[in-house]
């Protein structure tokens, strides 16, 4: 079941690792058409929300709302999200390439090669598109990491710290992408501690501290 929504609320939204509080009552609004950067020190719970808004990882108290659907519809949800991990989720002994044909397959694309190709082409991955990924520099993995999250047009787009290891132009070319989802009425989410990049991108700019939103950033 294709779920659709405009916004995605989180209300009082806490999370614990045993004794460590990550997430200490959040309250947001992220609506579509609208990119949000997130910034932050190490610790202070960037990544612990995005996991949370990507339905993998549950909160210890809170609720978050997709439009009218809750996490009862996690298993339908999760196929509206497109999600740039910090750490990669690729199969290091394919290609490129094979990753993303792999993805679109799976999520029932019926154009995956054509798909794949053109934001393989979009992103720069050229010459070492059919290497396999365990031959990749953190940039050229990235770049695949990103192609992967978008592959499906998601509803939601969650990004944490997706310009790592890219270069200039790289990073320009994801900018314009970041613009073209953001045309086409994504709710984009991006984590990033490179200041240069969340002012490119941001239509507005959160600070976390300690589990908390400070809005707006420094």
């Amino acid at each position: 079941m294709k779920l659709d929504f405009e916004e995605v609320g989180v209300t009082d939204l806490g999370k614990s690792y045993g004794p460590t509080l990550a997430l200490a009552g959040v309250d947001l609004r992220f609506t579509a058409g609208t990119v949000t950067v997130i910034r932050g020190a190490n610790g202070s719970g960037k990544s612990t929300l995005l996991w949370l808004l990507a339905l993998l990882a549950h909160p210890t108290k809170g609720a978050i709302r997709y439009g009218r659907y809750g996490v009862a519809h996690a298993d339908d949800l999760r196929g509206r999200i497109g999600f740039v991990a910090h750490q990669l989720q690729l199969y290091p002994g394919l290609s490129g390439r094979e990753n993303l044909v792999l993805a679109a397959k799976l999520q029932g694309i019926s154009y995956a090669n054509e798909r794949a190709e053109a934001l393989g082409e979009a992103l720069g991955v050229g010459e070492y598109w059919d290497r396999p990924i365990r031959t990749y520099s953190r940039g050229q993995a990235q770049r695949v990491s990103i192609a992967r999250a978008l592959l499906h047009e998601p509803r939601l787009l969650l990004m944490d710290e997706p310009a790592t290891g890219l270069d200039v132009k790289s990073t320009d070319s994801f900018v314009g992408l970041i613009e073209q989802e953001k045309q086409r009425g994504a709710i984009v989410v991006v984590v990033t501690h490179e200041a240069k990049f969340a002012n490119a991108v941001g239509d507005r700019i959160l600070q976390m501290e300690r589990g908390r939103i400070v809005e707006p950033a420094p």
